[in-house]
């Protein structure tokens, strides 16, 4: 059954108040540390598309898991943080549509990093609002966050380019099974295995965020839903 929270007026004001500095964490994060990372790994003789790469994931493992972690520990529901990361979606799709991007994360040919916020948002809302449990329901963003972004560093590190060669999927396995494990046993252990199985699915504009979310959170639902 659906658990929608009762919350005040009161409760959303603190909750939106609690999800600003997070936000200005973020885009702090986006618009001048990652940059300045970018030029440092350029300086060290890193390739363009392997810098921006290194990037995206550091971005996805400094801001959208750390802040998924937060979540349940700041958050009393789910649809603050759903807002705002559609508002941080909007805000990265924007260069885009000028057509011009920020370079040091952001690629022509795709716009991936917006479907990473629109799925963490999505995927928490939903899960929440079925099983009540904000641990639960940051399974797939951590999936994402962490678990992608293995996947990206250790093959970048392997092969130096973009690539979907299944070490990475075998690195993503061993991060987040355990991980999984920990926030909802041997349910989230499997939606992780499977979720490491999916990433190696892309079909722009849908990519593995979007994949991979849809299957951790199907999963979990339908556990949740075969036990009551």
């Amino acid at each position: 059954m659906l658990v929608l929270p009762t919350v005040t007026a009161e409760e959303l004001i603190y909750d939106i108040l609690k999800a600003i500095p997070l936000f200005i964490y973020i885009v702090f994060l986006v618009r001048f540390v990652t940059k300045h990372l970018y030029n440092f790994m350029i300086s060290k003789g890193l390739k363009h598309n392997v810098a921006v790469y290194f990037n995206r994931k550091i971005i996805h493992m400094m801001s959208g898991g750390i802040v998924a972690l937060l979540v349940p520990l700041l958050f009393i529901e789910p649809f603050v943080p759903m807002f705002f990361a559609y508002l941080l979606a909007i805000a990265i799709y924007l260069p885009h549509r000028s057509r011009r991007i920020t370079s040091w994360f952001q690629t022509e040919d795709n716009i991936y990093e917006v479907n990473f916020c629109v799925a963490w948002g999505t995927s928490i809302f939903v899960l929440w609002i079925l099983t009540g449990d904000p641990w639960i329901a940051i399974l797939p963003a951590l999936a994402i966050s962490f678990g992608d972004a293995v996947t990206g560093l250790v093959r970048n590190i392997v092969f130096g380019y973009r690539t979907k060669h299944w070490v990475g999927n075998i690195a993503m396995a061993i991060v987040m099974m355990p991980i999984g494990y920990v926030f909802s046993g041997l349910i989230g252990s499997l939606a992780m295995g499977i979720a490491s199985i999916v990433e190696r699915i892309e079909i722009n504009p849908v990519d593995d965020n979007i994949f991979i979310t849809l299957a951790v959170t199907a999963i979990i639902a339908i556990n949740y839903l075969l036990t009551l």
